[in-house]
């Protein structure tokens, strides 16, 4: 009897096996062992991700509704700062909290940040090739796939660069909550000590550019703090903590399984330094293959039938994304990676009200990190045949670690 769970270290290594099974057999499937439902097929994943009023984002309130009244002050800070976060809201709020940030993320604001993404990937580029200068392996996601993102979104917010390996610390311990970890026992207390960690620091900053503002979100937030439907204190704090963790944790994941991938299919390496022009189409692929967000979280809130299962108010439910991306309905050879494949309408950014907020600029980091990379290490190869650890998370979609040799 199909039954996921991302517990077992062979389903959470390799899902695919059985999504294909779950499309073909099971496609709205009760998994016991998560206690939730499972949805695989791509129109269906499409169609929760869509705006829907039986569907809520906010997974966060019923896990705090459900913890016992004297153990409340445990997980203050995760309900104070992550129940903050726009993708946990519902119109109007998700409306409100929206608006205030499509600015610094039109296509106009992420073209210009174009020459700072450049730079960052030189300075971690000759970092990689000193650390290698003896013939050792350097570690994609540590000195690269991480510090690229991070290090993007934390000049955007006015954060130091320096601070960058602190950041990473809370970051980490934040991902156990909001992935869904599991196999982490201690993952509430240490999501809690990130976020009450994190939060302490970006309050800090904020403190600072409201005395001293600058051209940084961070003062942009603080400057319209007075102005109608503005951020309150504590959701300027939670968007801190939101955007430095969305804005580096997805694409760190992206540009890991992508070089992963495409190390392993190495005619798509050479098809994509032999042309040039599909740099854009490799990483689109990059997003659909094995791509950075697993799932999609929601809550049922009124009794209603899809796909000719009854879902029940409050339970929850999982659209994976990775699951819909290889539906041989929507994808011709879904299971063969394609640099070039056209099109491509993978579902990796969501899709409807809650579409991906930073898309361009994860596809401009990707892009960058892609055609630097075939300029200056057009040899690169994986140091290890051994398969790599993937992330305990059922929402993020990622490995711990990728050694690679740059000749």
């Amino acid at each position: 009897m199909l039954n996921l769970d991302f517990a077992d270290p062979k389903v959470n290594a390799d899902p695919f096996p059985l999504f294909a099974q779950l499309r073909e057999n099971d496609p709205v499937h009760w998994s016991s062992a998560m206690k939730a439902w499972v949805v695989t097929r791509y129109e269906d994943v499409k169609c929760v991700a869509v705006v829907n009023s039986d569907m809520s984002a906010d997974r966060l309130a019923p896990f705090f509704a459900a913890v016992p009244a004297e153990s409340r002050t445990s997980y203050t800070g995760l309900m104070t700062y992550l129940g903050n976060w726009m993708v946990f809201r519902d119109p109007p709020e998700h409306t409100r909290l929206r608006r205030l940030f499509t600015k610094a993320f039109t296509s106009r604001s992420v073209k210009a940040l174009e020459p700072n993404v450049e730079q960052i990937v030189g300075l971690l580029f000759e970092e990689m090739e000193r650390k290698s200068a003896s013939g050792g392996a350097v570690d994609w996601i540590a000195d690269f796939a991480y510090p690229l993102p991070a290090t993007v979104m934390m000049d955007l917010l006015g954060v130091p660069r320096e601070h960058l390996l602190q950041v990473k610390h809370w970051s980490d311990d934040i991902a156990l909550f909001i992935g869904t970890s599991r196999a982490t026992a201690d993952k509430y207390l240490r999501a809690e000590a990130g976020a009450k960690a994190m939060a302490d620091y970006f309050r800090g900053i904020v403190a600072q550019r409201a005395a001293d503002p600058r051209d940084d979100i961070i003062s942009q937030m603080v400057l319209a703090r007075e102005e109608q439907e503005a951020l309150s204190s504590d959701e300027v704090i939670a968007t801190c903590i939101l955007l430095l963790f969305a804005g580096h944790e997805t694409t760190t994941n992206l540009l890991g399984n992508g070089l992963y991938y495409t190390m392993r299919s190495p005619e798509q390496w050479e098809r994509v330094k032999d042309d040039s022009s599909l740099v854009d189409s490799a990483v689109e692929e990059w997003l659909r293959y094995d791509g950075p967000s697993g799932a999609l979280a929601r809550v049922i809130t009124a009794d209603v039938e899809f796909g000719s299962r009854q879902l029940r108010k409050g339970q929850r439910l999982f659209a994976f994304i990775n699951a819909a991306n290889r539906d041989p309905e929507q994808f011709p050879d879904a299971d063969r990676f394609d640099a070039g494949r056209s099109p491509n309408a993978h579902l990796t950014f969501g899709h409807g009200i809650h579409f991906c907020l930073g898309a361009q600029l994860a596809r401009l980091e990707g892009q960058i990190a892609l055609r630097s990379l075939i300029e200056r290490f057009p040899r690169i190869a994986l140091a290890t045949a051994i398969a790599p650890e993937w992330k305990d998370s059922l929402i993020l979609r990622g490995m711990q670690s990728l050694p690679v040799r740059l000749r």
